[in-house]
């Protein structure tokens, strides 16, 4: 347990550019709290103390404003960047050198019983306010892009953004060129274009159905009429 301590205090002055010293970490992250509670309220888990667990994780959420139930599988090297809002369900499992950023869930999406949790295999980075949720495996070196929804596999090395989330890279070739700069708002004249179009279509369909409504009848007698 002591490794995997040194391991995540690691874990955050590598990845954590304004970390200046252990001592620090140790001190002032609320990420590397919750994990410290966590790795010794796991171990309570496994020793069947579960109500004692579930007690001592609601402590550690009250002080560190981030849930990791004591179910939960994490491995070495773990990092949560700030962390507020962070959610990770009983199930979840989580492998070496994982980072989280503020706002994650690690959810389910019903009342399944068994696995129902996701799995973040090794060196996996999922952005803030992302939601991964389901029994879904997201794959080694994968990087989930902030206020994405995945809720199915993702293949190793993949970077997937969007909401529901799909590749854009795999395996480090570009398969989709996304950019969050280039994303189109209701407010750009692109769109604007198409709305109008839109909405001068409907005027035109209006003003036909309106003509056959007032015309179509007429010009069908007269056509019955000129029949016989």
């Amino acid at each position: 347990m002591f490794r995997k301590l040194l391991r995540d205090i690691q874990a955050a002055r590598d990845r954590d550019p304004a970390a200046r010293s252990n001592l620090e970490i140790l001190l002032c992250y609320s990420g590397v709290h919750a994990i410290m509670a966590h790795r010794i309220i796991h171990r309570l888990w496994q020793w069947k103390l579960r109500l004692l667990a579930r007690w001592l994780s609601q402590v550690a959420k009250f002080f560190t404003n981030i849930e990791i139930h004591p179910g939960a599988t994490i491995g070495e090297g773990f990092f949560i960047d700030h962390g507020t809002g962070t959610v990770i369900g009983e199930t979840s499992e989580i492998g070496d050198g994982v980072t989280l950023f503020q706002g994650v869930t690690l959810g389910g999406t019903g009342k399944e019983c068994g696995k129902r949790h996701p799995t973040l295999e090794d060196n996996v980075t999922v952005g803030a306010h992302a939601q991964i949720l389901g029994a879904i495996t997201v794959g080694e070196g994968s990087v989930i892009g902030a206020a994405a929804v995945v809720l199915d596999d993702i293949p190793p090395y993949c970077t997937v953004v969007g909401r529901k989330a799909y590749v854009a890279r795999r395996g480090g070739e570009r398969v989709y060129d996304f950019r969050h700069d280039q994303v189109m708002r209701a407010e750009d004249p692109a769109i604007q274009q198409l709305l109008d179009g839109i909405r001068q279509l409907e005027e035109e369909v209006s003003t036909l159905k309106a003509q056959w409504e007032t015309y179509g009848p007429a010009a069908r007698n007269r056509g019955n009429s000129e029949e016989q």
